[in-house]
Order: C-alpha cells, then sequence, then structure tokens
C-alpha cells in the first residue's frame, strides 16, 4: 500500500489561493499512491478566536475542499483525506472529507478531542471510527488531538486498521513530535500518516516534521519547514 503526505502552510488567509496551493502540490503525488493524506483545516487558519470567525471560513461537505480535491482524487486514483471546518447549521465541526478515487464523498469525520483552540468554536464528534478500504490495504481517520484519546488509541489496537490517515495542526513543543507519536502508539502496528502544518500563525507555531510511521520507525519525513510531499510503502 503505498501512502503519502502533503506538509503545508503557514499563510492560510485566502481559502481559493490555498487550496489553487495544494492542488498543484498535489500534481507530484507518486504515481500507484492508495491514500494522500492532507493537514488538518488544510486551506483555513487554525488559531481561530470565536465562533464568528471561524463560521466565516466554514463549508458544506460539498464545499470549495471537496470541489478542489475531489478531481485530485480521480486523477491519481488514490483516496484523499482533507481537513476542512464544516458547517452543519449552526454548529461547526473541525472535520476530514474522505474522498474515494473517483471522486466521491464516502465520509466525514468529525474531530472528538478537541484542543484549546478548537474549543472556542467547534463541537466534538461523537466518536464515529471507521475503517477505509483501498485495493491493498485499510485506514482510519484521527485528526491531531484525537490521537490522545485513549479511546481512539484503544479502538485502533483492536480494529487494527494497516494505517490512520492523521490531518494534524501539531503545536510545536520543542520536542521531535513524531517520538511522542510513536510513544503513544506503541501497542500499535498501525502505521502512522501524519500531515502537518509549518510555520506560524500569529502567537502559535506549528510542529511541521510529517511522518510515516510504523512500530517507531520512519518510513519517511519532512523537516519543520516546507511544503513537502512525503511518500512510502507500507
Amino acid at each position: 500500500m503505498k501512502v503519502s503526505a502533503l506538509q503545508y502552510g503557514p499563510d492560510r488567509s485566502n481559502k481559493n489561493r490555498c487550496l489553487a496551493d495544494i492542488v498543484s502540490l498535489c500534481a507530484e503525488v507518486p504515481l500507484g499512491t492508495e491514500l494522500l493524506v492532507l493537514p488538518e483545516l488544510a486551506a483555513s487558519i487554525y488559531n481561530i478566536h470565536d465562533k464568528k470567525a471561524a463560521m466565516a471560513q466554514s463549508e458544506s461537505t460539498d464545499g470549495p475542499t471537496f470541489q478542489a480535491l475531489s478531481p485530485v482524487a480521480r486523477q491519481h486514483n488514490t483516496w484523499v483525506v482533507v481537513g476542512f471546518i464544516e458547517r452543519e447549521g449552526e454548529d461547526l465541526y473541525n472535520a476530514a472529507l474522505v474522498i474515494d478515487p473517483t471522486g466521491t464523498l464516502i465520509s466525514t469525520y468529525r474531530k472528538c478531542l478537541l484542543y484549546e483552540i478548537d474549543e472556542r468554536w467547534a463541537t466534538p464528534g461523537n466518536a464515529d471510527y471507521r475503517v477505509f478500504h483501498t485495493e491493498t490495504g485499510s485506514f482510519t481517520v484521527g485528526i491531531c488531538m484525537d490521537i490522545n484519546d485513549p479511546k481512539f488509541i484503544e479502538w485502533v489496537t483492536q480494529a487494527k486498521p494497516r494505517a490512520i490517515a492523521f490531518p494534524t495542526n501539531w503545536v510545536a513543543e520543542g520536542i521531535p513530535v513524531w517520538s511522542y507519536w510513536a510513544w503513544l502508539l506503541r501497542d500499535s502496528t498501525t502505521t502512522l500518516i501524519a500531515a502537518d502544518t509549518w510555520g506560524s500563525e500569529g502567537p502559535v507555531t506549528y510542529a511541521g516534521e510529517s511522518v510515516i510511521l510504523r512500530n517507531s520507525a520512519i518510513l519517511a519525513g519532512a523537516r519543520s519547514t516546507g511544503n513537502l510531499l512525503i511518500s512510502a510503502q507500507i
């Protein structure tokens, strides 16, 4: 199963420009990739201060993010997992689209364990964990703080998907992020495909260091800065 992760950032003040950038970067996705993971809120600012500001960046599941990435999924014959702000009525969710190789929206996953920034505007998801099947493997979806949730880790350990599609905006904490993720997944054989943001938004600095990680081994990794595409066979 060939997988890829796109590290992207930092200026996301213009969603349409960001989506165009992301689509352009996805042109380098290797032939045969079955799963492509993009960051949390991939084309939106993450350091949002209130619900009004989040609402201005929100969209429906068939909105601009889906319209931009559905053709990417078709073109590369790959599953795509991409983060966005989902709007359902007056509720907002930190969510991820799951798009299949035909460009069809299969599912929308909503982040369950909210970070303090999310708590300003987002409604938590309901732990609707699922396994999706590619031609040669399987994957589930978790967003950023979800990896700190013992319920998510327990579910992954029992369900045993081949990979976790992991969109994240991991805040830099001065330690290598991959070692912490490896410790959390120490009892699991599932591969983590972490697509992180890099750079800063005001006082918030993101770690970068996107990684494809299995059993504490880095199969592919990115440095802390730069728009980068990483790939590996898992």
